[in-house]
């Protein structure tokens, strides 16, 4: 059995849950999430917790089960305390500015890139080196995060980019000059 299957989803105050099927919509103080999982998974709910089982022990239903467990407990978690990215930004003349509700991004081209976020994110730029990206849903922040940084990755020789907060780029050594 997995374990992480297994474990309930509490579900917080003020949170409610509503299943149809395999359609599973929750809603919070912070957005609404909903969701459609595979017909295998049922999902079910008790008083405060939600209980995800699978009907055998086969492998598709196996590698599911932690899946459905592991996208409803993000659900939960993100209609009550939401979820954040923080990138950083190195480089000379490299900065992060936001123009209403667009990011407008200076990475060394010879124009600037915008961004707008889509809908249920938004940026903050409390640093012209420092973005965050908020919202309900991990994994949109994430794919947004992800797609601010392949606009100019850290690159190995001086580590000029974009990186996720904490992220070690591996450096290279240069060439060595002729002697």
């Amino acid at each position: 059995m997995s374990r992480i299957g297994k474990k309930e989803i509490a579900i917080p105050s003020g949170v409610n849950v509503d299943i149809q099927g395999s359609l599973v919509k929750v809603k919070g103080p912070k957005g609404e999430l909903s969701r459609t999982f595979h017909d295998l998974m049922i999902v079910e709910k008790n008083k405060e917790e939600l209980i995800v089982k699978r009907p055998d022990d086969e492998k598709l239903s196996r590698s599911l089960h932690g899946l459905t467990r592991t996208l409803l407990a993000n659900m939960v978690d993100g209609v009550t305390k939401g979820f954040s990215k923080n990138l950083e930004i190195s480089g000379v003349g490299y900065r992060a500015a936001k123009q209403g509700n667009k990011l407008v991004l200076n990475l060394g081209f010879s124009h600037p890139v915008e961004f707008d976020p889509p809908t249920g994110i938004e940026f903050d730029v409390p640093a012209p080196t420092r973005i965050t990206v908020r919202g309900i849903d991990k994994e949109l922040v994430g794919q947004v995060a992800s797609d601010i940084r392949a606009k100019r990755p850290p690159e190995p020789y001086l580590g000029k980019g974009v990186r996720y907060e904490g992220e070690k780029i591996k450096r290279k050594a240069g060439k060595t000059g002729k002697k």
